[in-house]
């Protein structure tokens, strides 16, 4: 029987897949002629591309009498991309294998100095992981004349292992982290003990019980690693001008194109991790709504209760000098991005040409920092800092928004997913949001923003400021929100378990009891955590972007003969960043560094935030965040100790006796 469900299932969820690629594939192309709000054209238009694409013919097209087939086109620059990742993938995860292995028998406060190296590496964008191996190529090349490998692709020459190297580089440190984490918890298992108390080595224990029972979890936390490879794949052919498959999707915007090349991603990835879910996910039909006592409205719910209580945690919060730190870094930054104009005549002070007494130009943009411009300019000759000082609250603000939207709407779809959803339509719910992550969020960004975002001043915007800037906020929102419902709504159904939840249930505790007075208390610091997460992704797709000339509020392009580079109107930090190619080509290289450490300082304090949240949690269920030693807190002075004499042993006799 299992035989025959396994690939109709696996057919289902495929077909379900390829509905939303060809959703996606069309959206460029709709919300250029129809507009954003014609939701009657975009189904009429995806009805007919349905069609097309199903016809074999329409997979080729026509140019001065040569029939080129789509397939041919892609399969090369497909098979080079999945060499870039699959390389990249089996280096981070030996080198992530190896360091957790060598980790394990480190002392404990190396192991605990080394895990704040990776948490600080982590915040590095992949950007500037590639912009810095590129930079340091060009070093040795310039000084040592010595090439150690190829950072571009020139001609028909192809570029393989620094694209590898970079691409590994960061979900590597993520891979050790998932590693290092599971091996430790592994390792304070009963059965580990046992093992241990029998005489076995480490190393024994590590190879032949650990690993083992740490494969299925480290396989099924891989797949956001792989889905994060995926955005990131599509920025390192960018910068090591690669022509893999994401460069014929950006270069040919058509639909047709769009869609084959999304598939041939989605399809191994979907292969592998729905395959092997669904051939040993046996399923269970414990349901665990049974328990509810009422059928509560949907308008019953308290919208707006949880407001109290967050503020509440905020306050105990900020009692955390982590929390305090990277809560106070972040209000800092952008109320003085808010100030900055209004105690300045000119916010972003901007120089063409820097002259001498005698009249004499010393200087042109982008000009150098530490002169008149503390970090220099941009090649248009604006102020780096006034713009990082002014388009703080653009970027800071906008991203907040678009994690407090996915974390909010998360929540609330969380709870008609755990309350009002049975076990078999959540599992469907789970297998059509994983397959979400087989598709790169960047490059889905990409395609659904480039239309309305890009524009041309003269000819007028088809939309206004307020309308672009919503439309990137729900876009971004809507990518994760299927994600973000899920991961709560598990975390609901996790709580949901607990003996105190079950109970209160059982004693006739309504679903609006439930959620507000036993679970939201439990749920409010994993909220915090899922939020921090969020603002970072959200950073991050905003310096993918930025690398492509998509910039917060639309990009300002200018025509002529000898037009300017495209320009954000909003001056956000994402909009220097699209300069890293002729910064690296010229030499310029603070226009773009200054920006990406703006962005790494505002990763680290939502760290910080993150980790303080933690840190209270663990507090509050008894684990010690510190290693500080039980014995220290509990000191006894031997001179004044009591000491038991003979007389009390006899007492105790006497007792005794006449008793």
């Amino acid at each position: 029987m299992r035989i025959v469900t396994f690939p109709l299932k696996l057919m289902f969820y495929y077909i379900l897949g390829l509905i939303g690629i060809l959703a996606v594939s069309i959206a460029p192309q709709v919300f250029k002629e129809r507009g954003l709000y014609n939701f009657v054209g975009f189904f009429e238009e995806f009805i007919k591309f349905i069609f097309v694409f199903l016809h074999s013919e329409n997979w080729s097209y026509s140019y001065k009498g040569v029939t080129v087939e789509f397939l041919d086109m892609l399969w090369d620059p497909y098979l080079y991309s999945l060499q870039i990742i699959g390389g990249a993938l089996a280096l981070g995860v030996l080198s992530a294998f190896l360091l957790t292995v060598i980790t394990v028998f480190l002392p404990r406060w190396l192991t605990s100095f080394l895990k704040k190296i990776v948490n600080l590496l982590e915040t590095v964008p992949d950007l500037m992981v590639a912009f810095m191996l590129q930079l340091s190529i060009v070093f040795i090349f310039k000084h040592f004349g010595l090439e150690i490998m190829n950072f571009t692709e020139f001609g028909e020459e192809r570029v393989f292992l620094a694209p590898v190297i970079t691409l590994s580089i960061i979900p590597m440190i993520s891979f050790f982290r998932i590693l290092l984490f599971i091996t430790e918890e592994e390792l304070i298992k009963p059965h580990i003990e046992f093992a241990q108390s029998k005489g076995m080595s480490k190393g024994r224990i590590l190879f032949s019980h650990v690993l083992r029972n740490i494969s299925p979890s480290f396989f099924y936390h891989a797949k956001l690693i792989i889905w994060g490879m995926l955005s990131s794949l599509f920025i390192i052919e960018t910068i090591f001008n690669m022509k893999g498959i994401t460069y014929y999707i950006v270069e040919d915007f058509r639909p047709m194109v769009i869609a084959i090349s999304l598939i041939m991603i989605y399809t191994p990835f979907f292969l592998l991790y729905q395959g092997v879910y669904l051939w040993l996910h046996k399923g269970t039909n414990e349901d665990f709504t049974k328990y509810k006592r009422d059928k509560v409205k949907w308008s019953e719910w308290k919208i707006w209760g949880w407001l109290s209580i967050i503020r509440k945690v905020l306050w105990q919060h900020l009692h955390n000098p982590k929390f305090a730190v990277g809560f106070s870094v972040l209000f800092l930054m952008i109320v003085s991005s808010f100030l900055y104009p209004l105690f300045k005549e000119t916010p972003i002070k901007q120089i063409n040409f820097m002259k001498n007494e005698e009249g004499r130009i010393i200087s042109a943009p982008p000009h150098k920092p530490f002169g008149e411009m503390l970090l220099g300019s941009d090649f248009f000759g604006y102020s780096i800092l006034d713009q990082l000082i002014v388009g703080a609250k653009y970027t800071l603000v906008f991203a907040l928004v678009v994690a407090s939207l996915r974390v909010i709407g998360g929540f609330y779809l969380g709870v008609f997913y755990h309350f009002h959803l049975k076990e078999h339509r959540k599992n469907w719910l789970d297998r059509m949001v994983d397959s979400i992550h087989f598709l790169p969020l960047s490059l889905i960004a990409y395609l659904l923003l480039r239309p309305v975002l890009w524009g041309f001043p003269v000819l007028g915007w088809d939309h206004s400021m307020f309308e672009r800037l919503v439309f990137e906020a729900v876009v971004l929102t809507i990518l994760v929100l299927p994600l973000t419902t899920v991961l709560i709504g598990n975390e609901l159904k996790i709580l949901g378990r607990q003996d105190f939840v079950l109970s209160a249930k059982l004693l006739g505790g309504s679903n609006k009891h439930l959620l507000w007075k036993h679970l939201f208390p439990h749920l409010a610091p994993r909220l915090f955590i899922i939020f921090g997460q969020q603002y970072i992704q959200t950073l991050l797709i905003l310096v993918h972007l930025g690398l492509f000339h998509l910039f917060l509020g639309g990009t300002i392009i200018k025509g002529g003969l000898v037009p300017d580079p495209p320009k954000s109107g909003t001056f956000e930090w994402s909009g220097l960043i699209s300069s890293t190619k002729n910064s690296l080509m010229t030499g310029k290289y603070w226009v773009v560094i200054a920006p990406l450490v703006a962005f790494i300082i505002a990763i680290i304090a939502m760290q910080l935030i993150v980790q303080g949240v933690k840190e209270i949690q663990q507090t509050k269920v008894g684990v010690l965040v510190k290693n500080t030693p039980i014995k220290s807190k509990y000191k006894v002075d031997k001179k004044k100790a009591y000491k038991p004499v003979m007389e009390d042993f006899q007492l105790t006799r006497q007792q005794t006796f006449k008793g």
